[in-house]
């Protein structure tokens, strides 16, 4: 991890958003862009620009850092993450968790699209992470150790924050929408999973699959921020439903349930808001 690339990214964005104050982070993976079209966009910045982050190389991630307000509460929304199996180390991939750990965001809700693996997991329906199982054979925390990261060993009982899911939880009844509840395991791709692979992750426990997400949660919880996880479930996984799997399968199913993305993100910024104003 180039810790001179995350800092110079830092300060970049400190230096065009001197003002910025946020309090909650988003990474937006495929198909979620369209989450935060009702927030009120402050400024952006293309991930070209941001030392150390480059352009995303995965159709449906648009590679933008939005400063965004929804609610009364100040956000930094990364449109679209780079992933581990693009070759580019964890420089990349760390950076939004690093960016939102020095800016003293408390709070990051990371997105993604996945494939089911669970009964009741269909295309379009949204999957509450409720722990993670990293299959991926690396790890961002290996290597020099740097205090930015918490203790060399973080613990990682509770990953995701229970009082956010249960937040989550309010936001989607209130709107009406049903939310599943399983555990995510991340692979580091870019092949999708074979039919004896997805039977073996079964029996590990696991709902969902993905190649995303994990590390980012790693790194957020170990840095002290609150971690909160959904799934956009794209496809049923291999052997689990007809055909072949394809990228634009995951695109045209997220695209799909976008309205839906809108809500649940704008009432869980009012959830959000409501608590903060209690506290």
């Amino acid at each position: 991890m180039d810790y001179h690339l995350l800092k110079q990214a830092v300060e970049h964005i400190k230096e065009q958003w001197p003002e910025a104050n946020p309090q909650y982070g988003a990474i937006l993976g495929s198909g979620w862009n369209g989450a935060i079209s009702s927030f009120k966009i402050k400024n952006k910045i293309s991930y070209e620009n941001i030392p150390g982050m480059e352009k995303p190389g995965v159709k449906g991630h648009a590679g933008q850092l939005i400063w965004a307000e929804c609610c009364g509460l100040e956000a930094l929304l990364f449109q679209g993450r780079r992933h581990y199996y693009e070759g580019i180390g964890w420089t990349p991939i760390a950076l939004p968790i690093f960016v939102c750990q020095q800016m003293n965001v408390s709070t990051v809700v990371l997105t993604n699209a996945a494939g089911g693996l669970a009964d009741g997991l269909r295309p379009g329906s949204f999957m509450l992470i409720e722990d993670h199982i990293n299959w991926m054979g690396h790890n961002p925390l290996m290597g020099p150790h740097d205090p930015v990261w918490g203790p060399r060993f973080p613990d990682q009982t509770q990953v995701y924050d229970s009082n956010l899911k249960k937040l989550t939880n309010q936001a989607a009844t209130i709107i009406g929408e049903k939310l599943h509840h399983g555990i995510y395991l991340a692979t580091s791709g870019p092949m999708y999973e074979t039919p004896a692979e997805i039977r073996t992750f079964l029996t590990m426990g696991a709902d969902a699959v993905g190649m995303s997400t994990v590390p980012e949660a790693i790194l957020a919880h170990a840095a002290g921020i609150r971690v909160l996880g959904i799934s956009c479930i794209a496809n049923k996984a291999a052997g689990l439903g007809g055909g072949n799997l394809s990228h634009e399968e995951v695109l045209e199913i997220t695209q799909r349930a976008v309205p839906r993305m809108q809500k649940l993100f704008l009432q869980l910024w009012h959830e959000f808001a409501v608590q903060k104003k209690k506290r």
